[in-house]
């Protein structure tokens, strides 16, 4: 394949990649809509100013990604055109290619369906940042199928184990997801004798979780997910209890 071929295929990928964005982008802003924003009250939830709704983030978050993904798809159609991004051959699918996609899908999908609204967000995320370095740094096909399935085990757990969503306080599910994250770690660690750049992935992955969580929680005061999870809870409670007292004074 010469350069302008392979260039060819990845903007025709670009259109598909933009508009799945776009659809995802819509759906997000459509459930937000729900969210009170400038005072008003909807669904029997009244909101007070705007800056401090919790609807801010996710409307600046998917408003930012609706309008890159739609430069996005304007960019990819100019390069390509339509023909060839409804082509297969166009898109340049290959067995690594669809391996690739396959797992990826199978990462983001138990993340955000599984763990997010059940599992401590920190222990969660730290699981999917290391899987994703992981599966997909360098040429590895085993470690791709490795991160997927690490990431799926405890979202699977997790929904079959707390369906209800009265049950999504329980800790049981974060203490799957956390051994899950340490046997990952592991590998992680041991494949770093030989790829030094994954050493980080460990700190890294803790680390911006936790920074995230924290400045959505206590910075910009907005809803964190599974509030009660196993290690927010302690970060939570420290907070108002042991950290907050020392500046009252």
């Amino acid at each position: 394949m010469t350069a302008t071929d392979d260039t060819a295929t990845r903007r025709a990928r670009d259109v598909w990649a933009a508009l799945v964005l776009m659809g995802v982008s819509v759906f997000f802003l459509w459930q937000t809509a729900d969210i009170p924003l400038f005072g008003d009250n909807r669904a029997g939830v009244r909101g007070t100013d705007w800056f401090t709704s919790a609807a801010l983030v996710p409307l600046g978050v998917f408003g930012a990604m609706l309008l890159l993904s739609g430069g996005l798809l304007v960019t990819a159609l100019r390069a390509v055109g339509w023909r060839r991004a409804l082509r297969l051959d166009g898109l340049g699918i290959t067995r690594d290619a669809a391996r690739r996609f396959t797992t990826l899908v199978a990462v983001l999908a138990a993340y955000i369906v599984g763990l997010v609204p059940r599992v401590d967000f920190i222990l969660a995320s730290a699981l999917l940042i290391s899987a994703l370095v992981y599966g997909y740094y360098g040429d590895h096909p085993r470690r791709a199928w490795v991160a997927a399935g690490a990431v799926a085990a405890p979202a699977a757990f997790a929904l079959v184990a707390f369906p209800a969503q009265r049950d999504w306080g329980a800790h049981t599910d974060d203490t799957v997801t956390l051994g899950v994250w340490l046997g990952l770690t592991a590998l992680v660690v041991h494949a770093a004798r030989r790829e030094p750049v994954l050493r980080v992935v460990p700190v890294l992955s803790i680390v911006a979780p936790t920074l995230l969580v924290c400045a959505m929680a206590f910075g910009f005061r907005q809803n964190v997910p599974a509030r009660t999870g196993l290690v927010f809870k302690q970060i939570e409670y420290h907070y108002f209890v042991t950290l907050k007292p020392l500046f009252a004074r």
